[in-house]
């Protein structure tokens, strides 16, 4: 009781606030990279030197064509989603090297990696050197999603924790509207610098990570498990408000850290044992089913579903800066509520507002069947968006901060790296097989699609109801307790 009434007083200083932004703003290359590969997909002169055949089917008047399958191209999403497989690859090598040197200099690496795949891109010459420059992008996200997260819960006190990790999320979002409107300009554009300029703005981000990541302490927990303990006391005399209370956290830290250093086994060996069998379980299980939502139809291709529906090149991809500013806003709604209201209930509400909407969206293209041949009345393409919009504002304050936030804390320090390495493995392995299969998906299930991950939602809501303790305020190092007192887990564990 009395932890928690000292949780409960831990203030929150503005040191600890700038730092956690700038590591959160690693999520606004993430997020632009994402948002601006869909959009560029729209751009006739990128098209016409990438993707010719597509091009073709775009301007093709051809009303026996189906409207579903005309973005269905491997090659089209094998641009996409060869980033999400470099990322995939990346992040599990993060977990390792991220505990070797520090969740500082792995920031620092993940934006010199994205640069150099920006270079690629945007000086690209051929499909080749396209898909390189993705890849080095790729290499670049793996690492930035991985120690972004680990490091904002590692340095924010137990009380902000969650408000602080949102801040991750909010940069993505803000990476994602800042491309959906440069996108919509470049569109302007009837020759190659429109869509190089648009990629190349993704340099900046990279660019603010690399200089801002140079000037901030490496986390407390860091230091200790490389035994830098002056080192973190003077970090946490910087993003405690007392000194006393530095000096205090401090020794937990390194009473619950003396038990790691004497054991050297891999820490992704470690990981499968029994007593860390429900924070991998949990972990794995919401990074795999945040993809699952549906939300790649919304950030990755948001434009090309517009523009399937019948709407014009402009409009798709002024629905989609419509789209990101609404995630927008519902992330900064997450920022108020999830350390007030809890994670279990953003995750359950999220999902059930996910549901609906997938399932309205399904309704209503399927009402209107005669579209396959005939094209999307414009109303229907209205009421499209605006649940579109929902699914949008619904990942936004649920799904999209928290698969960010709950691996990174339930997670204990010994496994931390290695558990988070693994988490964005996992979300970047389901992103690649759907960015990969969406256009397909679409093409084959038609309105089907949608239903699918309404199905999907409504088992992962199911799973979180079922299985995921809440962990609001918890001190990280009194995290074990949440496990042995929860209906199920302690169950698991004592056998």
């Amino acid at each position: 009781m009395e932890e928690n009434e000292e949780v409960e007083k831990t203030p929150l200083t503005d040191t600890v606030v700038y730092i956690c932004i700038i590591a959160g703003s690693a999520g606004l290359m993430y997020g632009y990279d994402t948002a601006v590969s869909g959009g560029v997909m729209m751009m006739k002169p990128f098209l016409k030197k990438f993707f010719p055949a597509i091009l073709l089917k775009m301007i093709d008047n051809d009303m026996k064509q189906d409207q579903y399958c005309r973005f269905n191209s491997h090659r089209l999403t094998a641009f996409i989603s060869s980033m999400f497989i470099a990322g995939l690859v990346s992040s599990l090598l993060a977990g390792r090297v991220t505990s070797l040197i520090g969740r500082k200099l792995s920031l620092i690496t993940s934006g010199i990696l994205f640069l150099t795949g920006n270079g690629l891109e945007v000086f690209a010459q051929n499909l080749a050197m396209l898909i390189a420059g993705r890849l080095f992008v790729g290499f670049g996200v793996g690492f930035a999603n991985q120690a972004a997260p680990v490091y904002i819960t590692e340095m924010a006190p137990s009380k902000w924790r969650g408000t602080l990790n949102t801040a991750f999320q909010f940069f993505v979002c803000c990476g994602s509207v800042l491309a959906s409107i440069i996108n919509f300009g470049a569109s302007h554009s009837n020759t190659n610098l429109g869509w190089r300029l648009a990629l190349g703005y993704a340099s900046l981000p990279a660019t603010l990570l690399i200089i801002g990541a140079i000037f901030i302490p490496d986390t407390p927990s860091s230091l200790i498990q490389r035994d830098k303990l002056d080192e973190a006391l003077t970090t946490l005399s910087r993003v405690r408000s007392t000194k006393a209370e530095a000096e205090a956290e401090l020794k937990d830290l390194v009473s619950s850290t003396e038990a790691i250093k004497l054991n050297t086994q891999n820490p992704y060996l470690k990981i499968l044992e029994l007593r860390y069998r429900p924070q991998l379980i949990l972990t794995v299980a919401i990074a795999g089913f945040q993809q699952l939502t549906g939300v790649g139809m919304v950030a990755l291709y948001a434009p090309v579903v517009m523009r399937t529906i019948g709407m014009g090149t402009e409009e798709s991809l002024l629905a989609a800066v419509v789209i990101g500013f609404v995630n927008l806003v519902s992330v900064l709604m997450s920022t108020c509520m999830v350390d007030k209201i809890g994670r279990r209930f953003l995750f359950i509400g999220g999902g059930i507002q996910i549901i609906f909407s997938q399932v309205f969206i399904a309704c209503t293209l399927a009402i209107q069947s005669q579209i396959v041949i005939e094209g999307f009345p414009k109303n229907y393409g209205v009421v499209v968006l605006v649940l579109m919009c929902l699914i949008s504002s619904a990942f936004g304050w649920s799904w999209g901060p928290l698969t960010w936030l709950v691996p990174s804390e339930i997670l204990p320090i010994e496994v931390r790296a290695a558990g988070t390495g693994i988490s964005v493995a996992t979300n970047l392995l389901i992103t690649f097989i759907l960015a990969q299969l969406s256009m397909a998906m679409l093409c084959y299930m038609k309105f089907g699609l949608f239903l699918f991950y309404g199905a999907t939602t409504l088992l992962m809501t199911m799973v979180i109801g079922v299985f995921l303790p809440e962990t609001k305020g918890v001190p990280l190092e009194s995290m074990e307790s949440v496990w042995n007192e929860h209906w199920f887990w302690k169950w698991v564990l004592s056998s």
